[in-house]
């Protein structure tokens, strides 16, 4: 009799670790998706997402696009979100009706943006919902920017500005006929020059921690 009231008690012991291995990896999933609890601080965003100065760095390192304002215009695109979607159009001012592009992810990219991404840049598999590729996509459209309308890459009211219209849409000015989009513009300015002197104080440190796959 002991012997048969042994086996469940072993066979929940061994169920304890595996129940408890679950649950961090549920937890560290659920941390993995959180969007920054301190978003206006590029060091606090950075130190809460260990991996995020890594791939921004990579992006910036691959494109030219300094990182303060590739993060910027990821927080007003999206605020850090990564399964961020445009808001509903309404029929009759009530009925939810779609919504109002294809844009998702963190960089708030168009399913054809980003399919002219992943062709460009030879990822198939690259995912809106992933920081890495989302930060990468941002980077190469700047990039593009810079290619086909010249706007420095240190020009973040600019670069917003042909990322929301379009490089073509910049070309053509059609943003001076949005009022709203011009004060975004500058909300994104103004975000991007406070992540500069932000990550000024600490990307010292922020390298020296990710020192051990530093490539330059």
């Amino acid at each position: 009799m002991l012997g048969v009231a042994a086996r469940p008690l072993a066979q929940m012991s061994l169920l304890w670790p595996l129940g408890a291995l679950l649950l961090l990896i549920l937890l560290g999933l659920a941390a993995c998706v959180t969007a920054p609890a301190r978003p206006e601080n590029l060091c606090a965003v950075f130190s809460q997402k260990s991996d995020w100065f890594e791939h921004a760095a990579a992006a910036e390192a691959r494109w030219g696009a300094p990182i303060h304002v590739q993060m910027a215009i990821m927080r007003h695109e999206s605020r850090f979100t990564h399964n961020a979607l445009p808001p509903r159009n309404y029929m009759l001012g009530f009925i939810p009706w779609g919504r109002m592009s294809s844009a998702y992810g963190y960089a708030q990219a168009t399913n054809g943006t980003w399919d002219l991404y992943r062709k460009a840049t030879n990822q198939a598999g690259a995912d809106r919902d992933e920081f890495g590729d989302a930060i990468d996509f941002i980077g190469w459209y700047l990039h593009r920017s810079r290619e086909t309308v010249g706007l420095s890459l240190t020009d973040a009211y600019s670069h917003y500005l042909a990322y929301h219209e379009g490089q073509t849409g910049f070309r053509q000015g059609s943003y001076k006929r949005k009022p709203w989009l011009l004060r975004r513009a500058n909300e994104v300015a103004g975000t991007a020059a406070r992540y500069r002197k932000q990550l000024a104080g600490c990307r010292a440190e922020l390298e020296d921690q990710g020192s051990w796959w530093w490539p330059f």
